[in-house]
């Protein structure tokens, strides 16, 4: 059974029972650093107990949300992604071709939206930044595409 968790922790703090199993899905939250949909978190927990089904997954999942310990994300391709709602100031810029999610911090958007939000006429309270993009080609392989050629074909 994993040691008690950040999520576990969480949970306890919300009044909930943590049941062997419900200990085994937030022990697999907390290490998660990629955003896992509720088929990789099965995957996952049912790695450590093998008794955990894909109904109790979603279960937890849920309830976890509805209490405010995890946040759903969508970060497109179709399915909901989750990380601890706790997990800090941070934003996530999502590759399109991929799906990869990365996370990265930078003071600079805060200025920029309290500032925004202050020429409208209101205080910035909360906010949220994903990003959608796809990897940008080197340079050199861009200099070599047919349309980046000049006339003469050289």
């Amino acid at each position: 059974m994993p040691d008690d968790s950040h999520i576990a922790r969480l949970c306890v703090e919300n009044g909930l029972k943590m049941t062997g199993q419900r200990r085994v899905i937030a022990h697999v939250l907390s290490v998660a650093d990629d955003h896992p949909d509720v088929e990789e978190l099965y995957r996952r927990a049912s790695e450590i107990d093998s008794r955990i089904s894909v109904a109790t997954v979603y279960r937890t999942v849920r309830l976890l949300e509805e209490k405010g310990i995890l946040e759903r994300r969508d970060f497109g391709g179709g399915r909901a992604r989750y990380e601890a709602s706790d997990s800090g100031n941070h934003y996530h810029l999502i590759d399109v071709d991929s799906g990869r999610v990365i996370e990265f911090e930078d003071e600079e958007p805060v200025r920029l939206l309290a500032q925004l939000a202050a020429r409208l006429g209101f205080d910035l309270v909360s906010h949220r930044i994903e990003l959608f993009g796809r990897r940008a080609e080197p340079e050199d392989r861009q200099n070599s595409l047919p349309e980046n050629r000049n006339k003469s074909g050289s």
